[in-house]
């Protein structure tokens, strides 16, 4: 823990457009549990920095939401790109947060591999409305389950009607089996275990399940491990310098980041998880990142860099997401991206994530407009904190 007399937050921004640099300092208490109470001086919120929209929200996320930290990359209307960092790195020794740091990415990697299986459509190499039983016989069955009535948009879209893995294994993951390296296969076989949720094709559920098998498929179909496809067709092709696929073994994050926590027990202290075993993941939600990689990444994608223009209007043939699923009104799912309507017109393009100690929000616009958010909890230690954070999307795209 830090001292309390002399823990600080920090707030830094840079911008790639000749913006003077700076770091505003705002003494506030910044151990696990002062963190989580702190709020900015009356004086600190009329400096004229803290007038930009962005940085407001991401000291709010710190300072009344009790988030660690809180980073940002936007990129404006004029292409102008500003990258922020809010709050600490680590709750022990107070360092400060990095502009741009490494996350994990979470649920943001079904985008990469959604994306890899629509080139290998553009390639001829699959069939978008054949069933998952031709590239993987025998494989997906179970009580009321067969591949053959599965097509493999119907996996992409999440109307597959496959029970969700992470249900069954989550509560291991962020406790005791946080270290556990997990096959492929294993967690096809939880899912497998349960019943199918409804038929294919008639409703529409949120299932990590799907995405592992479009990584096995992408495997069946290339004859080469599906981080090298991801790798090779998506984050070398459009220069992502700050993303890769983790490694069999290696639970750490390769460049500067900032820690991850949770708080296991409501009103409990946060605990560092770091450090964990990315496998239970895998193509559903294993990818490092950094906010302004997403957003390079999903503006490259949206702007027909990465997908042929039938491939990406496929991709962005969207069905509505229920009510039930917290995602926003009118919310829609395409296949691995959604689409959400913005408050100042139009529509944002993203997907988002979270996974243990991190989660991240964003969204682009086909104008260039782009903004990706990351704090360092995957639950929210408030109430509203992930309202507010689904809200700075809004925010930072409408300014």
């Amino acid at each position: 823990m830090t001292d309390r007399s002399s823990a600080r937050v920090r707030v830094r921004v840079s911008s790639s457009s000749g913006f003077r640099r700076g770091i505003t300092t705002v003494a506030v208490v910044a151990t696990a549990l002062a963190v989580s109470g702190g709020t900015l001086p009356a004086s600190a919120a009329q400096t004229p920095a803290s007038r930009d929209v962005v940085r407001q929200g991401l000291e709010r996320l710190v300072h009344d939401d009790q988030f660690p930290a809180a980073l940002a990359a936007t990129v404006d209307r004029d292409g102008r790109s500003r990258n922020y960092a809010v709050g600490v790195a680590d709750l022990r020794t107070g360092k400060k947060a990095p502009v741009d740091g490494q996350v994990r990415a979470g649920s943001n990697t079904k985008v990469f591999t959604a994306t890899v299986v629509l080139q290998l459509v553009g390639e001829g190499k699959v069939a978008l409305d054949a069933p998952i039983e031709r590239y993987l016989p025998n494989l997906v069955r179970g009580v009321g389950i067969d591949g053959r009535n599965i097509t493999i948009r119907q996996l992409l879209q999440h109307t597959s009607g496959l029970p969700n893995y992470t249900d069954y294994i989550i509560n291991d993951v962020l406790g005791e089996g946080r270290h556990t390296y997990y096959q492929p296969r294993t967690l096809l076989d939880v899912a497998l275990a349960h019943e199918a949720l409804f038929a294919p094709g008639t409703r529409w559920s949120y299932s990590n399940t799907n995405y592992i098998l479009a990584g096995l498929l992408i495997e069946k179909v290339t004859g080469r491990p599906v981080a090298e496809q991801i790798t090779d067709r998506v984050i070398d092709r459009i220069g992502l310098r700050h993303t890769y696929f983790p490694g069999v073994g290696d639970e750490g994050i390769r460049e500067a980041h900032p820690q991850g926590y949770q708080v296991p027990k409501p009103g409990g202290p946060f605990e560092d998880i770091t450090r964990l075993d990315p496998s239970w993941g895998w193509t559903a939600g294993q990818l490092i990142s950094t906010p302004s990689d997403l957003n390079r990444f999903f503006s490259a994608l949206v702007g027909g860099k990465l997908l042929g223009p039938a491939e990406l209007a496929q991709m962005r043939t969207t069905v509505p997401i229920p009510d039930e699923f917290g995602m926003g009104s009118g919310a829609r799912y395409g296949l691995g991206v959604s689409s959400l309507p913005l408050s100042c017109g139009g529509l944002t393009w993203g997907h988002g994530g979270d996974t243990p100690g991190y989660a991240t929000r964003n969204g682009v616009t086909d104008d260039g407009r782009a903004v990706a958010i990351a704090v360092t909890a995957n639950r929210a230690p408030t109430a509203a904190g992930s309202a507010h954070t689904d809200a700075l999307v809004d925010t930072a795209l409408c300014k």
